[in-house]
């Protein structure tokens, strides 16, 4: 069995539930602004956002171009015309309010706090990230957070990990394992970084992609069994 040291978590629905926050978030922004939210528009936005994200991870936009265009985009669809950067704004904040946890979480962190030094990578908003994690009570047990916002790169670019790993004291590629649920920006990412991958698959989807996790789990405390 492998001796891990630096174990790099995900956040979104990795640790923290994120559909559960995001279904929070979403409902929130549209009773603040009396507009009613549908199963089809809920299906609508997470289509554009999914596809946006994605370029993102691909670098094929920057950050600011998804956050703030996506809004404008799923009410175009409709023939509305909004202000898709204070709708943004707005549903930040309601999203910043959610830290719905995978269940296991807290346990699992809690068990590995003392074992092994653990870090957050995530893509996504600084400050939302920094908060969530706070108010979920996780933040003690990670020695750093890096987010994508801050570092001016995002999972999978090989200058984000290779950031991550310049800022980690005896760094050693062969004892780091990344533990996230997207196949494109987790274990792609860490694969190019050169470090082994845990794919969290709690949905348990098929990967029909090329990329090839080193383990695979559908539960978080299965972590358990891999790292001995």
């Amino acid at each position: 069995m492998k001796k891990y040291k630096t174990l790099l978590f995900d956040l979104d629905d990795t640790l923290f539930d994120f559909q559960a926050t995001e279904d929070m978030a979403l409902q929130k922004l549209f009773n603040a602004y009396q507009l009613e939210l549908t199963p089809q528009i809920k299906a609508d936005y997470k289509k554009i956002n999914d596809q946006l994200w994605k370029a993102y991870e691909e670098d094929q936009m920057d950050r600011d171009e998804v956050v703030n265009t996506r809004f404008s985009r799923l009410f175009e669809l409709y023939g509305v015309q909004v202000n898709g950067i204070e709708l943004q704004n707005s549903y930040m904040s309601y999203l910043s309010e959610g830290h719905h946890l995978i269940p296991g979480a807290v346990e699992l962190i809690q068990s590995l706090h003392t074992q092994y030094d653990l870090y957050v990578v995530t893509n996504g908003s600084s400050f939302s990230q920094f908060k969530r994690l706070e108010d979920s009570g996780l933040a003690p047990y990670f020695l750093n957070v890096f987010v994508s916002e801050d570092t001016g790169y995002q999972k999978p670019m090989k200058e984000f990990f290779d950031h991550v790993f310049s800022q980690i004291e005896n760094f050693k590629h062969d004892h780091a394992l990344i533990i996230g649920d997207s196949l494109s920006a987790d274990i792609t990412g860490g694969w190019r970084a050169g470090i082994d991958t845990c794919w969290v698959n709690l949905q348990r989807k098929e990967n029909n992609t090329k990329v090839i996790p080193t383990y695979e789990i559908t539960r978080l405390d299965e972590l358990h069994t891999i790292l001995g």
